[in-house]
């Protein structure tokens, strides 16, 4: 698309702002189209132009949709595990009971000068909790992910509506000469590259696949310390989604003509 506007710039000096374009002092210059025979010129380049952009804005929207469709799913299943694994963070209220009855049970021994032990499920020491470590991985990695995944789902909303904006305000008015509709095509195009705006859409993609990653890794803590082999066999499935995952950011190096592609082959290639 940069080559495209820049050609535009050289060929037809499309140089200037809207409000320039707009100007009472250009007006005749804008109303000369069809005198200095320039006119099919802006024409052919408007057609083009305008059809180059509504294919890029529906494949930004098309995008954008499956990320939102695919988030809400993954997140939905990712807050139905969240909603076990968080209890591992707290102290269950079974064991704190079990602590109370323990002192009690202890009190009435005193009282009654009989030295009784204390059954092995009524233990003092289940008062002393404290946080397992494997606890603590798995939530954190899972809370970021359900993070990471809500905030791709929002970006995808927002190139949805840069997207619809984009074409509306490149799309002018047909009441306009055809240099001043080039003109303000071109002076939205150049921002549009100025800003990066396809740059973040490709780095969306990146941060869903990350928190998809990151909800792996919980995935593989949390059966470590549950059962090994259930573990043994989500590991093996994991292990080979990686390895698939690496293949294909690598392929395209070395084969130009491969359909195979993910976001972070563009960073690669």
């Amino acid at each position: 698309m940069s080559r495209m506007h820049q050609g535009a710039h050289e060929t037809i000096n499309l140089g200037g702002t809207p409000e320039e374009a707009g100007d009472p002092a250009s007006q005749g210059e804008l109303t000369s189209d069809s005198i200095d025979g320039s006119g099919p010129l802006f024409s052919m380049y408007l057609e083009m132009a305008v059809k180059k952009d509504k294919e890029i804005a529906e494949r930004w929207k098309a995008d954008a949709k499956g990320i939102i469709l695919f988030t809400g799913l993954f997140s939905a299943a990712l807050a139905t595990l969240l909603t076990i694994s968080v209890q591992d963070l707290r102290q269950n209220s079974t064991d704190i009971s079990a602590a109370y009855l323990a002192n009690i049970f202890q009190l009435l021994a005193d009282r009654d000068g009989s030295h009784v032990s204390i059954p092995p499920t009524l233990s003092p020491a289940s008062s002393d909790f404290s946080v397992p470590k494997h606890a603590v991985w798995v939530n954190k990695l899972w809370f970021l992910s359900l993070v990471i995944s809500i905030i791709c789902a929002l970006s995808a909303t927002f190139v949805q509506q840069w997207a619809h904006r984009y074409v509306k305000v490149t799309a002018s008015e047909e009441s306009y000469s055809l240099h001043k509709q080039a003109r303000i095509r071109a002076f939205f195009a150049e921002g549009l590259d100025k800003s990066r705006l396809p740059l973040v859409v490709e780095l969306i993609p990146t941060f869903l696949h990350l928190s998809v990653f990151l909800f792996f890794a919980g995935l593989c803590v949390f059966l470590f310390n549950l059962n090994p082999t259930v573990f043994n066999a989500v590991v093996s499935c994991v292990g080979v989604c990686v390895f698939t995952y690496l293949c294909i950011i690598i392929v395209p190096i070395l084969r130009y003509d491969t359909p195979y592609h993910s976001p972070l082959s563009s960073l690669a290639w």
